[in-house]
């Protein structure tokens, strides 16, 4: 099949889409990728990339076209519109003139979901068969980000994601609480199809080496966040834990790794407070993150209490999942549904920074052996439901 790929992010930014596109090549698929200038999560433009004039790049048999946008910055509700918007102008203006016809389109639909513009209008013109992988639930998600509060905004969002619904011919979601949402907004059933996301393969097959950060690692039960800083992972219920944990004088050490908007918030309140028990090192390349996991004892998972986060499985379950270590989760519904049904670690509601603290001091006191089947059922869980193979093999079905 020719297959065009629509994402505003791609290679060298780290996303799963990255790994469908090199699988589909592997499987004998001729790949397209329309995607941005890679700027995330730093805000700024890697080395290499700027403003101007788009570009042609080939990524393992991958054939990329990069469109200028502007890059995010500090990540503001503004700035990340504008983000938004440039891309889809400018993908759309470039989609006006490449005439190139192919059996399917995929859309990649982490935020923001108008990427899925450049690919209707592809479809528009050409019939070309369009799957939307909706990744994150707009306008629920933007609204639970804090970007924004207006009414009338979260309307016409509705509005746009409704349109861009009606617009495609297969809608994948990553989470079966997306469903009943996106029925609700027009959608057929026998349109819906529930396609989660896996780990990347650097985590199935991971290439350890147990020397290199051992220096970085204190003291204690280490419990490692690994990720985006961001608003939805509640920073403040994490801080509030830190303290409660602080005051238990329990041997519990927080590891943040990781950047994003709500990053030197955290570590200002961390000095404020004088803590002990948090430690950030900073952003890594993906390909260090699997020796890095090896140091944890457990690996931390936490969401917001908003409804939209509550029927959303963030993709970082996936990982811990893969990587075969206790999960202490502090979030609600289909996340800490998939935790606790796959027996692999603790979980409480979101916000619950005392119930948080007491199931990361339990797990510090628990045998090794005991950890040890928490972090192997989850691996087992993982294999059963979620392997990147078996979910790849669904998508190019479905892509058929």
């Amino acid at each position: 099949m020719k297959i065009l790929i629509v994402s505003q992010h791609f290679w060298p930014e780290i996303f799963k889409i990255n790994d469908l596109a090199e699988n589909l090549v592997a499987r004998g698929h001729s790949v397209n990728v329309l995607t941005g200038k890679p700027n995330y999560p730093q805000g700024k433009f890697y080395k290499g990339y700027g403003y101007c004039f788009p570009r042609k790049e080939n990524y393992n048999g991958i054939q990329i076209r990069r469109i200028p946008l502007i890059p995010r910055g500090n990540a503001t509700g503004f700035r990340l519109a504008v983000n938004y918007i440039s891309f889809v102008i400018t993908s759309c203006f470039y989609m006006l003139f490449h005439h190139r016809k192919y059996d399917a389109i995929f859309v990649f639909a982490v935020s923001p979901i108008t990427v899925a513009f450049p690919a209707i209008l592809h479809r528009f013109f050409h019939k070309t068969k369009t799957l939307l992988w909706v990744l994150d639930l707009w306008p629920l998600s933007v609204i639970a980000a804090g970007y924004f509060r207006s009414n009338k905004i979260y309307k016409i969002l509705t509005k746009i994601v409704r349109f861009i619904y009606k617009h495609v011919d297969r809608i994948l979601i990553s989470s079966e609480g997306f469903r009943s949402f996106i029925e609700e907004s027009g959608v057929s059933a026998d349109k819906i199809f529930y396609v989660p996301n896996w780990a990347e393969k650097l985590y199935e097959t991971p290439q350890i080496d147990l020397q290199k950060y051992a220096l970085l690692m204190p003291d204690g039960f280490k419990v490692m966040f690994a990720g985006n800083v961001a608003i939805g992972q509640d920073c403040e219920s994490l801080f509030a834990t830190a303290k409660l944990l602080s005051e238990m004088r329990s041997n519990v050490q927080l590891i943040i790794v990781g950047d994003g908007c709500k990053k030197a918030w955290f570590e200002e309140e961390v000095t404020k407070a004088h803590l002990k028990n948090v430690h950030f090192l900073g952003r890594f390349q993906a390909e260090e993150m699997p020796s890095l996991i090896t140091h944890a004892d457990v690996l931390l998972v936490s969401l917001k209490d908003e409804p939209v986060l509550a029927i959303t499985v963030p993709a970082r379950v996936q990982t811990a999942l893969a990587s075969a270590k206790p999960i202490a989760a502090m979030l609600n519904g289909e996340g800490a549904f998939v935790i606790n049904e796959a027996k692999a670690g603790l979980t409480c509601n979101s916000g619950n920074a005392l119930a948080f603290a007491q199931n990361l001091h339990y797990l510090s006191q628990c045998s090794q052996e005991k950890l040890d089947e928490m972090g192997k059922n989850g691996r087992q869980y993982y294999n059963q439901y979620f392997s990147r193979s078996k979910i790849i093999s669904e998508i190019e079905t479905l892509l058929n």
